[in-house]
């Protein structure tokens, strides 16, 4: 299992890729290997706003289905369309091309919330 220590981890298996007031967000290594092979992905629409841990979307797999959480409050300024038709890709590349929205960070202070690699790591038990 890949956690990559430039991320921030939420407990629900979410990472944030924060660049400035920029955060790209999709779900964890662990997560698409515990979920199994994706087969579906709802995402929202550009211009949706969201809190911090906001349920916003969600996720199908073989196993299981889950809803995703933001790590942090914002407004959606991406979101990664490639998912609708290959889902998959979750499961290949999760902090690559499987990412699944951007935001436009609405509090910087809330990123403070969020656990580092090695608190993740902790986590999850590995």
């Amino acid at each position: 299992m890949t956690i990559p220590k430039d991320l921030k981890y939420t407990e629900e298996h979410e990472w944030a890729r924060i660049d400035g007031e920029t955060v790209i967000v999709g779900i964890t290594d662990y997560a698409q290997g515990e979920l199994g092979d994706v087969v579906y992905v709802e995402l929202p629409s550009v211009g949706d706003t969201f809190g911090q841990n906001d349920v916003f979307g969600s996720i199908e797999a073989v196993k299981a289905a889950s809803d995703l959480y933001c790590p942090v409050g914002g407004e959606v300024i991406a979101v990664n369309e490639d998912l609708g038709d290959n889902p998959e890709t979750i499961n290949k590349d999760p902090y690559g091309d499987g990412w699944m929205i951007k935001l436009k960070l609405s509090d910087p202070a809330e990123t403070d919330r969020l656990m580092e690699a090695s608190a993740y790591e902790a986590h999850t038990g590995e």
